[in-house]
């Protein structure tokens, strides 16, 4: 089985959008592109209004992904876990794709022996140690987040030292929506760690409008540019193989 890369989308949000493409849609599409979006949705108290909610969990369904609804000083620890659960779940796919290749288009790895199901959990788990991982962090600066930006700041942080843990290579990006001039600003290019973060992450400003569709569609362009980037430096790489240098 090739190791491959695994690619994430992760929305941290407080509230439903208000502007743009439906962003269950822009997911759907994330996820016809082999990219899962997972949302977190993050309160103070405990009340989230029924649209919010309803789109959280339409996002991440639609995005083949995951959802968790959280209190913001939980924030670290759900982010780590929704994560790790996305990664789980997409190599489960991936291994269920396999065994249908082998054993017949309807098996699933339900269909196993207790034995066998055991043994390819087994593989699945070395996997998400070994296996390389790209999560694109979508954070909602509308100005309802203003108090929780800090949280989110350590959670992603500490997101970045437990995936660096793993075996497998770990490339992080941040988007924030809307951002200070356009509706989706980047914040941080393709990074192995996201220390770099802690000295522009106080100097944000939280407000306006919530452009939840739009962020998932610039993402979904950013992770094609680094696709075709990735594919010109091989074909370059080739070609120069070929001359003999």
């Amino acid at each position: 089985m090739k190791k491959g890369t695994i690619k994430q989308m992760l929305v941290i949000t407080d509230g439903g959008s208000n502007t743009g493409e439906d962003p269950i849609a822009m997911a759907a599409l994330a996820r016809e592109q082999g990219i899962t979006v997972n949302v977190i949705g993050v309160i103070e108290e405990n009340v989230i209004d029924e649209q919010s909610m309803k789109e959280i969990e339409g996002i991440a369904m639609s995005g083949g992904g995951v959802n968790q609804i959280v209190y913001a000083q939980e924030l670290s620890q759900t982010v780590q876990m929704v994560t790790r659960q996305a990664m789980t779940q997409t190599l489960q796919g991936v291994v269920n794709k396999e065994l249908q290749q082998i054993l017949g288009s309807r098996v699933q790895m339900e269909d196993l022996p207790p034995e066998k199901r055991g043994e390819v959990m087994e593989v699945v788990d070395e996997l998400s140690e070994t296996v390389d991982l790209e999560v694109l962090v979508l954070v909602d600066m509308s100005a309802s987040m203003k108090n929780k930006l800090p949280t989110v700041k350590e959670a992603l942080l500490d997101l970045s030292l437990s995936l660096n843990a793993r075996m497998g290579d770990n490339m992080f990006s941040i988007f924030l929506f809307p951002g200070k001039k356009k509706e989706v600003e980047k914040l941080l290019d393709w990074t192995p760690k996201l220390e770099s973060m802690s000295t522009i992450f106080p100097k944000l400003t939280a407000g306006g409008i919530t452009p939840t569709g739009p962020a998932i569609r610039e993402a979904l362009h950013y992770f094609k540019q680094k696709r075709s980037l990735r594919s010109l430096l091989s074909r370059d790489e080739r070609s120069i193989e070929e001359s003999g240098m």
